[in-house]
């Protein structure tokens, strides 16, 4: 094992160096998005302490190397069901209800805490345990050890998908990214994932289709509220709805459009969009900077996806890639479910812009999940006349 490299040398300050960027574009974007705002806080500040409290967890996940995550996997696991069951029986003084939702605990000193956030990256963890494990023990790959491989991950994930999506269809739906991304580099043969996902995908498609076109059969036979459809209709056709539903979104494409290629400079806002410093930031950032600006921060991401996918491939352990790969799976589709809600490609469901919405709780999970990739490089390992995985099953 070569043990030659000093600790700066095997600090990953490639990701250091991105994550500065984040944090300088999300805090000169919510200075603008919060002046249009009647908030009496400042977020600017309060997202630098976020930041701060991201590095604090960076720092503590970096010291656990690879087999000790391992070993603590089910332990995160369980810690983080506990914390969602925690949600619906905790009083309201600790877990208060906030838009009909039920999806933080208040801790004094700290604010609110948003469990979901974290459990996204502790389900990454057990899945990408299941997934080494389970190859480890079956080698010759057969269609029933494959279906039982699948059977496993759904029944993980299952669980916390269940209790997250009672509150937080958005949360939910990074929860079915994250297990869709790990499912298919599972090594599950495409005669068993060809069949789920055209089944999902077109049943996706019909309730859409039923939304829009015959939405009583929803409410005569599941008992859908035409409430419900608001928000479907007002991402279709924002421009009758935006005196109602559809005024953010509208005041969104509005906002960025109106950028055009270099944008109106600097906190020169004109369009107004309600909570813009949070999931709305993408808009701040359109009509501000306009093309250019908006290019430079979706390059950033493109190049924080390739990195974590050059990570996946350097790392020799499989429990490792299958983490970037849950990881490289939340980012992604936290980004195109975010900017693509700002500018109508797909529907509003409250997801941030990772590291640049304002959001404590979004930020930290995200930092936890960068604190795995910093602990991957630091702790890497070679071996000589190292051909493949030094990985055990524990």
């Amino acid at each position: 094992m070569d043990q030659t490299k000093k600790p700066s040398d095997r600090f990953d300050w490639t990701l250091c160096f991105l994550l500065l960027l984040f944090f300088l574009i999300s805090c000169i974007a919510i200075y603008s998005g919060q002046s249009s705002e009647q908030y009496a806080g400042n977020f600017v500040i309060k997202q630098i302490v976020n930041y701060v409290v991201g590095l604090i967890i960076i720092a503590v996940v970096v010291y656990f190397d690879s087999e000790q995550i391992r070993k603590l996997s089910w332990l995160l696991y369980g810690f983080g069901i506990l914390l969602l069951l925690g949600l619906f029986i905790a009083p309201e003084s600790i877990a208060p209800e906030r838009k009909g939702a039920t999806l933080w605990y208040v801790v004094p000193g700290l604010g609110s805490i948003q469990p979901s956030e974290f459990v996204k990256v502790f389900v990454i963890i057990a899945l990408s345990k299941i997934i080494s494990d389970h190859h480890f023990k079956y080698v010759t790959k057969t269609l029933g050890s494959d279906l039982l491989l699948l059977i496993k991950l759904g029944a993980v994930t299952s669980l916390p998908l269940g209790l997250i999506i009672i509150e937080d269809l958005g949360t939910a739906l990074v929860i079915v990214a994250i297990l869709t991304g790990m499912t298919l580099v599972s090594g599950i043969s495409w005669k068993i994932l060809v069949p789920i996902y055209g089944f999902l995908g077109a049943f996706a498609g019909t309730i859409l289709y039923l939304v829009i076109a015959a939405p009583e059969i929803l409410e005569k036979y599941l008992g859908v509220d035409p409430y419900q459809f608001s928000r479907i209709y007002s991402w279709l056709d924002p421009v009758n709805h935006k005196q109602g539903a559809g005024m953010q979104l509208y005041n969104s494409m509005l906002a960025i459009g109106s950028g055009l290629i270099s944008g109106k400079g600097f906190s020169d806002r004109q369009v107004y969009v309600p909570d813009a410093h949070t999931d709305f930031i993408f808009s701040v950032i359109g009509e501000e900077y306009g093309f250019f600006g908006a290019s430079i921060v979706i390059s950033l991401f493109f190049l924080l996806i390739y990195h974590l996918t050059k990570t996946a491939l350097d790392t020799i352990d499989p429990f490792n890639t299958y983490i970037c790969v849950g990881i490289i799976s939340m980012i992604t589709f936290h980004v195109f479910q975010n900017i693509g809600m700002t500018i109508q490609v797909l529907p509003i469901t409250g997801i941030p812009l990772p590291f640049i919405s304002y959001g404590g709780s979004s930020l930290m999970g995200n930092m936890l999940a960068m604190g795995l990739i910093f602990s991957m490089r630091y702790h890497h390992k070679t071996y000589m006349f190292s051909t493949g995985s030094n990985y055990v099953a524990k």
